[in-house]
């Protein structure tokens, strides 16, 4: 099972390090995890992807509310969940089509130099998984994707 969860913590040293620990001493991997100061305030928003079983995952968020350093743990809650991935295209394909596919899938061209092209897309997560798959025809050389971002709404 995926789940979401939305961690505000204080923004001190080796909170990232613990909540990570939860996670790995019970054997299960965070699928995604992005971390950003929240913006005039002392604390961080961690954004956490991940899949398992449910009584695991109950535990985990238990002990996601003991930790000192943890304000706020929202799970079970609508969340806006955006991703962003980049991708380095040689200059030297054809890029009939490419238009359409960036238009389709919130992308634009990021950057580009005299040997590649970097797209850039924003969109839901399975959104992104399609993107990746339409981009292949181009022949990418490198594909970066960000981790999930989450606001409860």
């Amino acid at each position: 099972m995926r789940r979401a969860i939305s961690v505000i913590v204080l923004n001190e040293h080796g909170v990232l390090s613990r909540i990570s620990g939860l996670f790995a001493g019970r054997g299960y991997n965070i699928d995604s995890l992005t971390v950003a100061p929240v913006p005039d305030s002392n604390f961080s928003r961690l954004s956490i992807i991940t899949s398992g079983d449910e009584k695991v995952l109950e535990q985990i968020v238990k002990q996601l509310h003991k930790l000192i350093p943890t304000y706020k743990v929202i799970e079970n809650s609508k969340f806006i969940e955006k991703e962003m991935a980049l991708v380095k295209i040689p200059l030297s394909e054809n890029y009939a089509g490419l238009d359409a596919i960036l238009k389709g899938y919130n992308g634009s061209v990021a950057n580009t130099n005299e040997n590649h092209i970097i797209v850039m897309v924003t969109d839901d997560t399975s959104r992104v998984d399609n993107f990746l798959m339409a981009i292949k025809k181009f022949n990418p050389v490198d594909i970066v994707r960000g981790g999930s971002v989450l606001m409860d709404f």
